[in-house]
């Protein structure tokens, strides 16, 4: 098995029990199902079947994980906008499916409103955002661990909080990770709670972020040197593939 880690920036978060195996293969079944629920697999081309083969094999990754990995820490309700971080996320890229077609999947937690992405994207934008150096994904479909929404982060300059993450041996999370985040955790995103995803960059001074918009999830971007009280910097310890 391959293993991409980062040996740094595994502290665990506060709050929730450390994980334990059975806790961690019951939460990558319950993230599995919500992709399959939600039409991952047809947005990537395949069945049910397939798709589920395909990422199967994060589930022993994840039990590896949460045996060698005792910083990570449970996490409780998906829909509670005051916990902001979780012990891994099962993430695809865009390479299975299209950013443009995942971001209207997006609920807030009790929220009916899809995902819209923000018009200041112009046409053809998206795809010029891509994962800055040392961040790339290891596979179409893998695990980011010990996510967290970075909500100490807000009010903080996107440039400094960049430099932070750095210093601690933390990454930011690309668009896809952020989308995952919001999949996955619906809570994460709340009202003067939202992230800037730092690891996703076209070369200019924009940071995308995912915040709420008319009482639904947008992704958006803003400046990397304009600070804003509600929003942070989502970051993770590190990507694992199988």
């Amino acid at each position: 098995m391959h293993r991409e880690r980062e040996r740094n920036g595994r502290r665990g978060r506060a709050g929730g029990d450390p994980l334990n195996v059975t806790e961690a293969t019951r939460e990558f079944d319950r993230q599995l199902n919500t992709l399959l629920t939600q039409g991952f697999p047809a947005l990537s081309g395949r069945t049910e079947e397939e798709f589920s083969a395909l990422v199967h094999p994060l589930r022993d990754v994840v039990e590896d994980v949460a045996r060698h990995a005792p910083g990570l820490r449970e996490t409780g309700d998906p829909g509670d906008e005051t916990t902001g971080r979780a012990p891994f996320l099962l993430v695809v890229t865009r390479e299975l499916a299209p950013v443009e077609e995942t971001v209207p999947l997006l609920r807030l937690s009790g929220g009916r409103k899809p995902g819209v992405i923000d018009r200041h994207y112009e046409e053809g934008a998206l795809e010029k955002f891509v994962p800055v150096e040392k961040t790339e994904p290891p596979a179409a479909a893998y695990l980011l661990l010990d996510a967290d929404r970075g909500e100490e982060f807000c009010g903080a300059v996107p440039r400094d909080a960049l430099t932070t993450l750095a210093e601690r041996g933390r990454t930011p999370l690309t668009i896809e990770e952020g989308l995952a985040f919001v999949t996955h955790f619906p809570g994460a995103l709340a009202k003067n709670r939202c992230f800037s995803l730092g690891a996703s960059r076209c070369g200019d001074r924009r940071v995308p972020a995912l915040w709420i918009s008319e009482r639904a999830p947008k992704l958006g971007w803003c400046w990397e040197g304009n600070p804003h009280s509600w929003l942070g910097m989502a970051s993770a310890a590190t990507r694992v593939a199988a």
